[in-house]
């Protein structure tokens, strides 16, 4: 029971951040919502389908559905993941603080170059990237493992073009950023 407990809370409390906090920032008049950096319609799908994968990973733990049996070994380490990836997705959301959008800001932000993002310039990716992995490994099921694929090729094309947007307005602070932090890890 902990371990349902800990996997559906997780989601829960991260989603329930984000709704929060994006609630704050419409009271001070900022839109949360930036601009897709890519196709609207893919990358609206890739976000819902986050979500719908940790629902399933979620209903797996509690023996909803996808009753598959798996080693001792490998749900402990799809339960890793996945704590370790919220822990990433928390730290990189409050580490960015008003810096935080979905999407390209429409407004002036500040570039966010520590905590976190002196190891990674995308640790809240990784975190997504680490519970889509997770979540299959938990389910095992191959639709589960196409749907994680498809959000993590989306979730790339995202990081290169948020990338340009922050090359054009960050310039040369930017450039020198990427040359002392990789990408991912």
């Amino acid at each position: 029971m902990v371990e349902s407990l800990v996997v559906t809370l997780l989601p829960v409390l991260f989603l329930t951040v984000l709704f929060q906090g994006g609630e704050r920032f419409r009271h001070r008049n900022i839109d949360i919502d930036g601009e897709p950096p890519i196709n609207r319609t893919l990358f609206y799908t890739s976000k819902y389908l986050i979500v719908l994968l940790w629902a399933a990973m979620s209903l797996r733990s509690w023996g909803i559905i996808l009753p598959i049996e798996i080693s001792q070994e490998l749900k402990w380490l799809s339960l890793f993941l996945w704590v370790s990836g919220f822990a990433l997705l928390f730290a990189g959301r409050f580490g960015l603080g008003d810096s935080f959008r979905i999407g390209s800001p429409k407004e002036a932000t500040s570039l966010t170059v520590n905590g976190l993002f002196r190891l990674s310039r995308n640790p809240m990716y990784l975190g997504v990237f680490s519970t889509l992995l997770a979540s299959f490994l938990y389910t095992l099921n191959p639709l589960i493992f196409c749907l994680a694929a498809f959000i993590v090729v989306v979730h790339h094309k995202i990081v290169l073009a948020e990338e340009q947007y922050l090359q054009r307005v960050f310039g040369e602070e930017f450039v020198r950023y990427c040359s002392r932090v990789r990408r991912y890890l």
